[in-house]
């Protein structure tokens, strides 16, 4: 998705009942605009993947949960904006990980996280021990310029975001719900100063509650900002694993904090370092040289399709780390299979794309 691109129209398709993150990625694939799904008829929206009949309609007639206009509006009173896929306010390594959300809801200013920040996150049932060490490590790596990424959750969450304002660093909370919705609702305070001294951000639109099923798909967010992961506490069961995971999808390091060996709370952390997660004792292990993986390229940095033809550009932009077939992104492209092939070919020759069994294409 290139800069540019129809905000209105993005939001307006995103405000359709049923479109989610994935549907949105999924029309934006199969039309190459938001401006052209809206438009596309039902027999074209029918051969989309994984969209319901109801979905269908529901775009084909523009069926809207409000305005998007008025959204807008509502985003800026509360200094608060969209950011799409592709564009300059965008966070590049996000736009990294697999399924990135084409849209998200920015409430403050993301800049000092652009380079990739470190996520501290755990459980909400921190102890003592747990909020000692969240708020430590976050202070120290506010203290060295880093920007930590947490999910603003009661416990480790709340402690790495209260530490990084304290030492007067900058901080990023990832939202399971809507920016206007208070969750949990003793973090309104903290939210706002968040929004002031870093950002608060949500692939969700503005009045979406905060439903159980939104909290594991953020996490892919919270990884996704993030250079690496620090888990401080969690249990086998914690929520925090899942981040974990997504940080090994996504390439990113994970770190684990040790605990007492009889607490429950230390468990899923024990679980990470046996599986192969780097131990960490203090910021120090995070910041010696080496330690995380190379920053994001700074804003406006080309990108290595930007010397070529527009048509290879533009199916460079189509390509990802998921293989997709000739046909597929001949149809995505609005060009033939044979052009399609020719252009692929110089992708390949300028090592951008390769090719893979059955006349698919991955991002190289």
């Amino acid at each position: 998705m290139a800069d540019g691109q129809d905000i209105l129209s993005l939001l307006s398709l995103r405000l359709i009942p049923g479109v989610g993150s994935v549907s949105l990625a999924r029309l934006l694939a199969a039309f190459g605009s938001a401006k052209a799904a809206l438009g596309a008829p039902l027999a074209d929206l029918r051969r989309v993947p994984g969209l319901r009949e109801d979905v269908i309609q529901a775009v084909h007639g523009r069926a809207c949960s409000a305005d998007p206009e008025r959204e807008l509006e509502r985003l800026a009173a509360m200094g608060a904006k969209v950011a799409a896929l592709g564009g300059a306010d965008y966070p590049p390594l996000l736009a990294e990980i697999y399924a990135p959300p084409p849209l998200i809801f920015v409430r403050g200013d993301l800049g000092p996280s652009r380079a990739g920040g470190v996520a501290i996150v755990g459980s909400r049932r921190m102890s003592p021990y747990g909020r000692k060490v969240a708020e430590d490590l976050a202070r120290d790596l506010a203290l060295a310029g880093v920007s930590v990424i947490s999910g603003l959750a009661r416990g480790v969450d709340a402690a790495a975001h209260a530490g990084a304002l304290a030492a007067g660093g900058h901080t990023v909370g990832v939202l399971g719900c809507g920016l206007d919705v208070a969750y949990p609702p003793e973090h309104l305070e903290l939210a706002a100063r968040m929004a002031g001294q870093g950002a608060v951000i949500s692939e969700f639109p503005l009045g979406t509650p905060p439903a159980a099923g939104n909290f594991p798909v953020r996490n892919r967010i919270i990884s996704g900002l993030s250079r690496a992961v620090v888990v401080v506490e969690a249990s086998l069961k914690s929520g925090s694993l899942i981040t974990a995971r997504h940080a090994l999808d996504q390439g990113r390091e994970v770190f684990a904090v040790p605990g007492p060996v009889t607490s429950a709370q230390s468990q899923g952390c024990h679980e990470l370092l046996r599986d192969g997660a780097r131990l960490l004792s203090s910021a120090r292990d995070l910041l010696a040289p080496g330690s995380l993986p190379p920053a994001a390229a700074a804003p406006g940095r080309p990108r290595p399709a930007d010397d070529l033809p527009d048509q290879a550009r533009r199916l460079w932009d189509l390509l990802s780390e998921q293989p997709a077939h000739v046909d597929e992104l001949a149809r995505a492209a609005g060009l033939q299979a044979q052009e399609v092939t020719a252009l692929l070919v110089l992708l390949e020759m300028n090592g951008l794309a390769a090719q893979q069994p059955g006349k698919n294409y991955v991002r190289a």
